[in-house]
């Protein structure tokens, strides 16, 4: 499985945009923060590995 770095780049409500580390040129995803950890926060890094995503 592989492992990927994002940052979180905004909070909007019930989701947050993440950006994958060392590729701007993509766009950000959304995701439900049900799913992320409680305490996020802008510019958290959050490693997303096995369907899971954890703080880094």
């Amino acid at each position: 499985m592989e492992t990927i770095l994002y940052v979180v780049e905004r909070l909007d409500g019930d989701y947050a945009h993440l950006r994958q580390e060392g590729h701007p040129e993509l766009d950000s995803k959304l995701v439900a923060r049900a799913l992320l950890p409680e305490n996020i926060a802008e510019g958290s890094r959050i490693i997303y590995e096995w369907l899971q995503y954890r703080l880094e």
